[in-house]
This record gives C-alpha cells, sequence and structure tokens, in this order.
C-alpha cells in the first residue's frame, strides 16, 4: 500500500514539502472551519494550500480537482486526501481525509440524536423551518456558482437541460445520466494531449491492483462482519448495502446524492418523509465537513427507530455504518487513481468527458432545487405519472407564507448583501424561532 505513494510528483509544490506536524496542523484546521459546502471548501483550500502555504501549484490544483469531479463522493475531501497524499504519502491522505470529516461527523451525531429525541419539539421546528429556508436559498446559490463553471459552451448547456428533463420529468436514474454525459463527452473531445503530463512516473499496474484490494478489504470487511452479526435482514446490513451503491454511483456531491437518496429513504423504504431528507441536509449545512455528512444523519435517524435495539446504540452505529460505507470508497478512489491524475488529465478526451459530466451535473442539481422547493413551500404535493412522463403537483392551499417569507430573506441575504452561509442559516433561523414565540 505504501510503495503506491512513491510514484507522487512533488515538483508541483512551489515551496518544499512540509514536515508532516506541519502539515496536520493545517488539515486540522481546515476540517474545522470547512463550512459552505463544496464551492467554499474548495475555495478555502486553494487558498490555504496554493496561495499561502504554496504546497502545491495552480495547474496541480486544477488537475486534481477536474479528476476528483469525475469520482463519485465528496470531491472537496478527496481534493484534501490527494493533496495529503502527494505531501506525504498514503499516511498524508489518510490524515488529510480523516481530519477533513471528523469534526463534522462528531456534530452531525450529536445533531442526528437531539432531533431523534426532540426533533418534534415547537420550538425545534421553528429553527428548521428557517434553516430549511435558507437551505433553499444556499442550494440556488450553489447551482447558480456551478453552472457558470461548467456551462461554458453551448452543448453542455443543452447536456445540463435533457438531464434535468431526463431525470426530473422521466424518473431517470443519475448513474445513466452520468455514464451518458461522459461518453458524449469522450466521442466529442478534440484537440492535443499536454505533453508536460505525460512526463509523470510510470505507475506499476501490480502495485495499483494491491492498493486496490487493500482498500477494497478495508472498504467492505467491516460492513460484512457486522451483517454477519446482526443478520442480512437487520437495518444496518440494508444501510450498509444503500450506502455502499450510493458510494459507486452518486456523482456530483451531496446534493446529487440527496436525490438519489431520497428516493430510496422516503419513497422505496419509506424509512424517513421528505421533510425530514430537507432538514439533514440543513444540519449537514450548519457544520463544518463535507455535506455528503447528511448520509449520517440518515443512518443514525433510521437505525435508532428502526435498529430493534437500545435506540441510541442503534442510531450511533447506523451513522458509524453510514460513514464507513460513505468515506471508505473515497480513499480507495484516491490511492488508485491518484497517480494517474496527470496522464488523465493530459488526454482531450478524457478532459472532454469530466467537462460533459460536470453539465450534466447541473442538471441533476437544477432538479434537487426544484424537488427542495416544492418540499420547503409547500406543505402537501402528489407525484402523478401520465405514461412514462412524472409531474409533482403541489397544493396551492398547502403553500407555507412563513417558509416563503424566510426563503425571501435568504436570498436577499446570499444574492443581495454577498452574507455568508452561517450568517444566512443563523439569521434565517432566529427569525423562525422568534416567529413561533411570537405567535405563540
Amino acid at each position: 500500500m505504501t510503495s503506491q505513494t512513491s510514484t507522487a510528483p512533488r515538483e508541483g509544490a512551489a515551496t518544499p514539502a512540509p514536515t508532516f506536524a506541519e502539515a496536520l496542523s493545517v488539515w486540522a484546521r481546515i476540517g474545522l472551519i470547512s463550512f459552505g459546502g463544496p464551492a467554499g471548501q474548495i475555495a478555502l483550500m486553494h487558498r490555504m494550500l496554493v496561495d499561502e502555504k504554496r504546497w502545491i501549484d495552480e495547474r496541480s490544483y486544477l488537475q486534481a480537482l477536474n479528476f476528483c469531479m469525475l469520482l463519485p463522493g465528496p470531491e472537496a475531501m478527496q481534493l484534501a486526501t490527494y493533496v495529503g497524499w502527494r505531501l506525504h504519502g498514503t499516511i498524508g491522505g489518510l490524515a488529510a481525509g480523516l481530519l477533513f470529516v471528523l469534526p463534522g461527523a462528531l456534530v452531525i451525531l450529536s445533531l442526528a440524536a437531539l432531533y431523534a429525541m426532540f426533533g418534534t419539539l415547537p420550538l425545534a421546528t421553528a429553527l428548521l423551518t428557517g434553516i430549511k429556508a435558507a437551505v433553499l436559498a444556499i442550494v440556488v446559490e450553489a447551482l447558480v456558482r456551478i453552472a457558470k463553471r461548467g456551462l461554458t459552451a453551448t452543448d453542455h448547456r443543452w447536456l445540463a437541460a435533457l438531464a434535468f428533463v431526463a431525470i426530473f420529468f422521466f424518473g431517470v436514474p443519475f448513474p445513466l445520466i452520468v455514464l451518458a454525459a461522459a461518453l458524449y463527452g469522450f466521442a466529442t473531445g478534440t484537440g492535443v494531449a499536454d505533453q508536460t503530463a505525460r512526463a509523470a512516473p510510470a505507475v506499476s499496474l501490480t502495485v495499483t491492483v494491491r492498493t486496490a484490494a487493500i482498500w477494497l478489504a478495508i472498504w467492505i470487511a467491516p460492513l460484512a462482519i457486522l451483517a454477519m452479526i446482526l443478520g442480512s435482514s437487520h437495518v444496518t446490513t440494508q444501510l450498509s448495502l444503500l450506502f455502499s451503491k450510493l458510494a459507486v454511483v452518486t456523482f456530483g456531491g451531496a446534493y446529487a446524492v440527496l436525490a438519489y437518496l431520497a428516493q430510496d429513504m422516503v419513497q422505496h423504504f419509506g424509512w424517513m418523509t421528505a421533510g425530514e431528507m430537507v432538514d439533514a441536509l440543513g444540519f449537514a449545512e450548519t457544520t463544518p465537513g463535507p455535506l455528503i455528512l447528511v448520509t449520517e444523519f440518515v443512518g443514525f435517524l433510521t437505525a435508532y427507530r428502526h435498529g430493534g435495539g437500545p435506540p441510541l446504540l442503534m442510531g450511533t452505529l447506523g451513522a458509524f455504518v453510514a460513514l464507513w460505507a460513505t468515506f471508505a470508497p473515497c480513499f480507495l478512489w484516491i490511492f488508485v487513481g491518484a497517480p494517474y491524475i496527470e496522464r488523465i488529465n493530459a488526454e482531450p478526451r478524457f478532459r472532454a468527458a469530466l467537462a460533459a459530466v460536470t453539465a450534466a451535473v447541473v442538471g441533476v442539481i437544477l432538479n434537487l432545487t426544484v424537488w427542495f422547493a416544492l418540499n420547503v413551500l409547500f406543505r402537501e404535493s402528489t407525484t402523478t405519472w401520465l405514461g412514462p412522463l412524472r409531474l409533482y403537483l403541489p397544493q396551492p392551499a398547502s403553500l407555507d407564507w412563513l417558509a416563503l417569507s424566510l426563503t425571501g430573506v435568504a436570498f436577499m441575504l446570499l444574492f443581495w448583501l454577498h452574507r455568508g452561509i452561517m450568517t444566512t442559516l443563523a439569521i434565517c433561523g432566529a427569525l423562525g424561532v422568534g416567529w413561533h414565540l411570537l405567535t405563540s
């Protein structure tokens, strides 16, 4: 496993590599202040790692970011893992990735337990009403940012539109949309190969296979042992299978994951409501770390209710399963793929495939935005199928005027006053609580 890291190209850093202790303190700081979702986290790491510390140059950072965006799972966490690997090998990648996740994971675990026990309290409901409104505006802002970055060509805008129509109106599975976009980009990609990237050291196929086998075992073995102990029908076993599947087929980060996850959790299994899924993302938005920690919240709540044992113990076990199945594969993707990053980015067809996937993800996030709006602004809605066409029909009489007003406040704070995510969440949450206290 460690020999894989010997190919890490260190010449990209503009200054000598830091000591492991120096890097560790920076990874811990990033983990504690990485609010704002992937866009904010990527910008934060760019400022700290490229501009301030100069541990990696601009070109290498962007190449790694493009590669991580093509992978399933949280691109910001994977990007941190790659830079840690580049600086200090496997142990550096582990330190960077774990410290990016653990602070937020501990906070989410506490919030999930409180929500499971007290989430139906009127005051908590009022707070969540404000948080949901802010989250809706935050998702729209993320959509605008990603669209500006990813829809730079006419065909990319068409790809985004077709992806939205396919998933929103026809329920086409997201992996099929990603595959179609990648094939289109690969088939139409042209240009000249980047010869400078071809200077990257050769990578042993034997080392790659061994690294993949080790990390597959690390990913699967604990979940398999838990399934043997509790049985194949236990809720934690089903969560293991669900989150492992999501780790492989969900691209585009937490926003895309939520749309796919909600379909299973709400419609297929019936373990949670659509409103609770929005609550889950709202809590993930308020904590540091990747937004995909929403899976930990979902895992806790599901096992807390359906685990068949002591609720807090089952909930904690469900959270562990969600974390392990979500993040162990991320280390697999990075430690296997990192040595090939420069070679992949050198090929114009692969670059075009990545750009096409990014465009399709914009359409999927638009789908999530509309889904959020329906569930935040309306208390009741129905789903109707007209042949292959799916229509979401909100009940006009169920419009939540408080949620609509708070959403307006959130849009004003984000788009007009340019306030940060934490400020927006805090103000909207406080307004929700204040309105409840005033009217009660």
